[in-house]
């Protein structure tokens, strides 16, 4: 492992004293993934993409360069800041350092630090990727969480030490802020999106159908059940038919939502007509929210029960009843979002570059 020590002052604390190391190999991650999940729960932005449980699945997945995990400890050992990155190969001509999970499965990414250890950290790593410079080209840091203290923090240390930075928006997550009742939801809505869901609602427990939902529980069976929904998933879009064509994007819903499960954060929701699922959607459930993370739907013969919102809606009205504080949609700007109630939170990507005095 590299090391580099940095020295940083913190305010009301003495002089702290930090060791970046850079983990290669899983066996590595492994090795600290109590001490990662713990770190996580203590950062400004605790998001399940984050967790051991998705990184190493991730890169088990989709591997394609070199684990460039930084972790900082202090002199007595305590882990203070891990930055989930790799050296991406991809370009032979250009090797360039992003996140773990970058882009297209993971919503939102970040390093992890605890607030009185954050400005150390990253000055820290600063110092660190100041000093190995030549191992990459360029940096390009996507998915960071809009208010997350990285896109102050990082950006000024690495300006620090000779890196230039700029920040560009990438995409937006909308976000409902539930309220204390389902009620009190469905008024928040405007007049016509209110009375459309309340409609559909309606036809669907009218149904001849017999329209029921369920919430895939511990005692089912989830391969089958993951099975079934990601049959719903390619039914439903012919680019997500496309996306589960790719053989390695397969392996990695197989491979991460069991561990999402066995944690308690996988949400595995169908709505059935007659007992046949039409309508899907898998979720996660962590750090009191809902993460909305993908969907199926059975596009023939059941349009006219509106199966999506009126699964979606279900899932609404249970996640307000649990007293989860958000339901977010991810990233994506799609209509139906925003007539829900979604409202936008913004997604940032930090690039950086080293600049030759």
């Amino acid at each position: 492992m590299d090391r580099i020590k940095a020295e940083e002052s913190l305010a009301g604390e003495s002089t702290l004293l930090l060791t970046i190391e850079r983990l290669t190999t899983l066996e590595q991650l492994a090795a600290i993934r109590t001490e990662w999940n713990a770190l996580l729960a203590h950062n400004a932005v605790n998001e399940v993409f984050l967790t051991w449980e998705w990184q190493d699945a991730w890169w088990r997945a989709y591997q394609h360069g070199e684990l460039y995990v930084l972790i900082g400890r202090d002199a007595h050992g305590t882990l203070h800041g891990i930055a989930p990155w790799f050296i991406d190969t991809s370009n032979p001509e250009e090797r360039v350092l992003r996140p773990i999970g970058c882009v297209d499965v993971t919503d939102y990414l970040d390093i992890i630090a605890p607030h009185a250890r954050r400005e150390a950290f990253c000055s820290s790593l600063a110092a660190y990727l100041q000093a190995h410079r030549d191992a990459f080209a360029r940096i390009n840091l996507c998915n960071v969480h809009g208010k997350s203290p990285t896109l102050v923090d990082l950006p000024a240390a690495l300006e620090r030490v000779g890196f230039h930075v700029a920040l560009r928006p990438q995409e937006v997550c909308p976000v409902i802020q539930l309220p204390a009742t389902f009620e009190q939801y469905l008024e928040s809505l405007d007049k016509k999106q209110r009375h459309e869901a309340r409609r559909k609602l309606r036809r669907a427990e009218s149904a001849q159908e017999q329209v029921a939902w369920h919430i895939v529980s511990p005692e089912d069976d989830l391969e089958r059940a993951l099975e079934t929904f990601l049959s719903l998933m390619a039914a439903s879009h012919p680019s997500k038919a496309e996306f589960l064509s790719d053989a390695r994007n397969r392996t990695f819903f197989k491979l991460v939502m069991p561990r999402m499960a066995a944690c308690g954060w996988l949400q595995l929701a169908f709505l059935t007509a007659g007992g046949t699922p039409i309508a899907s959607y898998l979720n996660f459930d962590y750090d009191n929210r809902i993460l909305v993370y993908n969907s199926g739907l059975q596009p023939e013969g059941y349009a006219h029960l509106s199966g999506g919102i009126v699964l979606l809606l279900h899932l609404i009205q249970h996640a307000i009843e649990r007293g989860r504080r958000e339901f977010d949609f991810l990233r994506g700007n799609e209509v139906y979002k925003y007539r829900m109630g979604g409202q936008d939170r913004p997604v940032i990507e930090i690039q950086a570059r080293f600049i030759a005095a």
